[in-house]
């Protein structure tokens, strides 16, 4: 057995009797068995064991009971297929089973067993029982390719549950809260919703809709970014508000109109959703207002805090006004923080899922010079720093939510083939990405932006992708047993 340690990852043993292959996983966690049964228990926790990489969904949940089933969509290659679960042998701390009904496999058990280990904290076992269709055949055209693909989905789930546990567990004395989440639907806030309910916290997802609409489902708290919150009266009080919601700005070229939009999203959206605020008879303790790091501009080399000045172009004009608006709910007794987020990475969207391709075959290269600096950060600490500023009260104002090692697009390219085992030798001159992007090409692709995350530093909060290469292996399925 090994004890994780950053991205160390769980020991695994692997038999074959007969046609059946079983594969075992053995992780020491930081945590009691009774914490790692309730964390698998509540809403999320199949969305948290998701790999980023792998085209997984839940289709219908259900609750970790006896007989209870779900249903999961897959997507291997070109192959869709669906996969029914039964839960069985639920015993309460203990453990539970996952018997496949209908699926890919002939024969499917997977053994979900938490005991307390010699250290006081626990043991996370995952034991899994399969047999491949096609027999013989299969075993010899399939049987190493889901090995190794076991290999590292259970390195990650045993790391993700690690992580996620030590994070709740560095705020245990403050109580769940009750937090409202705008953008809830999108590459953070889809991320950010399992892990704040697996954490035992309160997330209502609050859709866009239209200013006037009359109609609401039951139980749907809904907004506008033309009206804020719409009947403010039918909300019962809540804790916190994480405002994550806007128009995309990497989606398109930068027209006029989009440029608009996207001011529009976030600048007279964030208004109008803290006016809003203000009608309400006991109004969220705390609001955390996602920004961005473009508030700084292409500043080169220079190294930029939180009190570093604002730059210049469209996005350090969008950022300044956006926090503005975020910033007049302090009138109302609001404690704001403004996460000015760098790059997010994760294959499952954004930057990186766009880089992949070309990467993959082989195409990618450096932009523009290779030497604009790129501050970025993991989807899981991006996450990790929302949940931070929601419970530490010391946090206020600015923050920057990126990695403590920003990089340039150079190292960032040879990183990234290196992780991918590709050749990145075919880069995108400056004058080629402003052809293709237009102005979106100086203002992300080709600007400069060293920044530190002094407040989070400062506030204690741990980075579990500090470094670009580990992180990029976790991320892209890369890790294997040692």
């Amino acid at each position: 057995m090994i004890i994780l340690d950053d991205l160390n990852v769980p020991l695994i043993a692997n038999r074959e009797i007969n046609a059946m292959t079983i594969q075992t996983f053995e992780t020491e966690i930081p945590a009691t068995p009774p914490d790692l049964f309730a964390w698998h228990a509540r809403p999320g926790a199949f969305e948290r064991l998701r790999p980023p990489w792998q085209r997984v969904e839940i289709d219908q949940s259900a609750p970790l009971e006896d007989g209870s089933r779900v249903w999961i969509r897959l997507k291997k290659g070109p192959i869709r297929f669906r996969w029914l679960a039964e839960h069985r042998d639920v015993i309460k701390n203990q453990g539970f089973t996952d018997v496949q009904i209908a699926g890919p496999f002939s024969r499917w058990v997977h053994r979900h067993a938490f005991e307390p280990s010699e250290a006081g904290g626990a043991i996370l076992r995952d034991r899994i029982d399969y047999t491949l269709p096609g027999g013989a055949l299969g075993r010899l055209f399939a049987g190493r390719s889901v090995a190794r693909d076991l290999d590292s989905t259970f390195a990650f789930r045993h790391a993700t549950t690690a992580r996620d546990l030590a994070r709740h567990q560095r705020f245990q004395s403050r109580q769940p809260l009750r937090t409202l989440v705008t953008g809830a639907s999108g590459l953070l806030g889809s991320n950010l919703l399992p892990f704040l309910t697996t954490g035992g916290h309160t997330v209502l997802a609050v859709p866009r809709t239209r200013a006037a609409t009359t109609t609401a489902k039951p139980g749907t708290i809904r907004w506008s970014p033309e009206a804020g919150l719409l009947e403010p009266d039918r909300i019962e009080p809540f804790d916190a508000l994480v405002h994550l919601a806007g128009e995309s700005i990497a989606a398109g070229r930068w027209t006029a109109r989009r440029k608009a939009r996207i001011r529009d999203s976030r600048v007279e959206g964030t208004r109008n959703l803290v006016r809003s605020l203000g009608r309400l008879s006991r109004p969220p303790h705390t609001l955390v207002c996602a920004s961005a790091i473009g508030f700084y501009g292409s500043r080169g080399k220079e190294l930029l805090d939180e009190g570093s000045r604002s730059g210049e172009g469209f996005l350090a004009e969008t950022c300044r006004e956006w926090e503005a608006a975020a910033l007049e709910a302090e009138r109302l007794g609001i404690r704001v923080v403004l996460l000015r987020f760098g790059i997010i990475l994760t294959p499952a969207g954004g930057a990186l899922a766009k880089m992949l391709p070309p990467f993959r075959f082989g195409g990618g290269g450096v932009l523009g010079s290779g030497r604009q600096y790129m501050s970025w950060i993991s989807i899981d600490d991006a996450v990790g720093a929302i949940h931070h500023a929601l419970l530490d009260e010391r946090l206020t104002g600015p923050v920057n939510a990126v990695a403590p090692e920003p990089i340039s697009n150079h190292h960032f390219t040879k990183t990234l083939g290196r992780a991918l085992r590709r050749p990145t030798i075919f880069p995108l001159p400056a004058p080629g990405a402003r052809l293709l992007f237009g102005e979106m090409a100086d203002e992300m692709l080709l600007s400069s932006a060293r920044v530190l995350p002094a407040k989070l530093r400062s506030a204690g909060f741990v980075f579990d992708d500090a470094a670009l290469e580990p992180a990029l292996q976790r991320l892209l399925g890369k890790v294997r047993p040692s």
